[in-house]
């Protein structure tokens, strides 16, 4: 048996301005949303919440649900509402993360956590999740609340997954793969397969777009690997060596220790341990993942999973939302930041 494989015509560097374009308006009202429902009568939790929240992210969650919903010609707002809790669930997860990994800077500045401290960051963290919840419940779909706090408790299950396997030099491909699938392609699978509720479609047009967002996430996910590698600070919009010095054991380590010699792999040891993590050693490591092509190794396999992304949609009838989700794919393989 063979499988036909559904590649868009690409005349250049893919990019998200076709899918921006197409949800623009819709995103106007999502945006609304999320301006009104962060806004508290303890002015830390706008300001905090706000410091992220414009900080320039790509909103590739919340613009998904809406990609969604125009694929399936869906012509209602109910999906503004739940496109803004989506991204309350991603900007939650996204402070929670800076706390626990120590990070100095997110989206091209300070984080969160270095301005305001560890404590108001969880809580407002929090705070954002159960707004979404909030939006969630006044949807009234018990289908879509099953799929959005079905997906929260996976990233968290993912999030521990990661910190347990943190500084474990053999972990393996597949155990990160299982790890990502989690904590990154659950929320892009939930975040399309509930327009399909919305919009009223059967389990097989939800199953499609589910496997498009879990596709796209994990290639997502990747690529983000590939650029904590491959990439400097101005931009990728955090300090390049974070995933180093941090013990994490993503994709190039796996590959390059995988593939290195013993002197390579006591390297590897010694720094995912925390005992290798100055500058040079960064170098080195940076040096080592070249040698053994373990960037192109792992944007190859993002490639893979962004075909895979574009084939669970093949299925729909040509229009500019199929098209702009097809380049969305490309997208999350060849971006740089």
């Amino acid at each position: 048996m063979t499988a036909t494989l559904h590649t868009l015509p690409r005349k250049a560097e893919p990019s998200l301005a076709p899918l921006m374009a197409l949800v623009a308006d819709g995103m106007n009202s999502v945006n609304a949303v999320i301006l009104d429902r962060m806004q508290s009568r303890i002015p830390l939790i706008p300001a905090l919440a706000g410091h992220l929240i414009a900080g320039g992210g790509k909103r590739m969650r919340p613009m998904l649900t809406l990609a969604g919903a125009a694929l399936l010609g869906y012509g209602g707002s109910r999906h503004f509402k739940l496109a803004a809790a989506v991204e309350f669930i991603h900007t939650a997860t996204l402070l929670h993360d800076d706390v626990v990994d120590g990070s100095d800077m997110r989206r091209g500045k300070k984080a969160a956590n270095i301005i305001y401290g560890n404590p108001a960051t969880v809580l407002v963290g929090d705070f954002l999740f159960s707004r979404s919840f909030e939006l969630m419940v006044e949807d009234g779909s018990i289908k879509v609340l099953r799929i959005l706090s079905g997906a929260s408790a996976v990233i968290a299950e993912g999030e521990v997954d990661q910190l347990v396997a943190q500084r474990q030099v053999e972990t393996s491909e597949e155990r990160y793969l299982s790890i990502i699938n989690a904590k990154t392609a659950a929320l892009f699978a939930a975040a399309c397969r509930i327009a399909a509720v919305v919009a009223e479609r059967d389990e097989a047009d939800e199953l499609a777009l589910d496997a498009y967002g879990r596709n796209l996430g994990i290639a997502f996910q990747l690529a983000d690997d590939a650029i904590d590698y491959d990439s400097d600070a101005s931009e990728m919009g955090k300090d390049q060596g974070d995933d180093f010095r941090e013990g994490k054991m993503t994709l190039p380590v796996i590959l390059a220790y995988a593939r290195g010699n013993e002197e390579e792999r006591g390297f590897w040891r010694d720094a995912i341990a925390g005992n290798r993590n100055s500058d040079a050693d960064l170098a080195h490591a940076i040096t080592l993942i070249r040698k053994h092509d373990a960037v192109n190794a792992t944007r190859e396999r993002a490639r893979h999973y962004a075909q895979r992304a574009i084939d669970a949609i093949a299925g729909f009838p040509a229009s500019a939302a199929k098209a702009a989700m097809g380049e969305a794919a490309e997208f999350a393989v060849a971006r740089r930041y």
